[in-house]
């Protein structure tokens, strides 16, 4: 890990489907989508944005589920149904002005590669396939949808010397 990467990373961006959660679609008996994401990685988005970092969802899916949980979380920024991440990256450096080194960003299939060749900091859950685990930086403890985000979080606070700052303030 290079740590100077690290601790000047200014925004975090993450992919959802097998990040957030665990990859799975369920459909009820009126055929609405359904998804479970862990409150472990909605509480950290809090701390996140108290340190000062921007947030950003990037998804290929359009979902209601999806939609829901990010606005309840308050991300800075959202793009759904995307089929080329790289141009959203593009498009989130214009918008905030943060350069790619500064980014960092949690995907796990093929369509992130382009991003991870991009960003100054990369992760991918644990049970991503190993191709995609040899082309980040960090690899989560966990799986995604069960903590991976939390585990990238606290491995970015950690490192930047923040995660004691803000467990010692309770």
């Amino acid at each position: 890990m290079n740590r100077d990467v690290v601790k000047s990373l200014k925004a975090i961006l993450v992919d959802v489907d097998g990040v957030l959660t665990d990859g799975s679609i369920y459909y009820d008996n009126q055929g609405n989508e359904l998804k479970k994401f862990n409150v472990k990685d909605g509480q950290i988005v809090k701390y996140l944005k108290e340190q000062g970092f921007i947030l950003g969802v990037i998804t290929g899916r359009i979902s209601k589920v999806v939609d829901r949980r990010v606005e309840e979380l308050g991300f800075d920024f959202y793009r759904k149904g995307v089929s080329d991440k790289n141009r959203i990256l593009d498009e989130f450096i214009r918008i905030y002005n943060i350069p790619p080194h500064r980014i960092a960003y949690m995907g796990d299939d093929i369509i992130d590669i382009p991003i991870f060749n991009r960003v100054g900091y990369s992760a991918t859950p644990s049970d991503a396939r190993e191709y995609i685990k040899t082309r980040v930086d960090f690899i989560t403890p966990s799986k995604g949808g069960e903590g991976a985000f939390r585990d990238f979080a606290d491995h970015i606070l950690a490192s930047m010397g923040l995660l004691d700052d803000i467990l010692n303030s309770f």
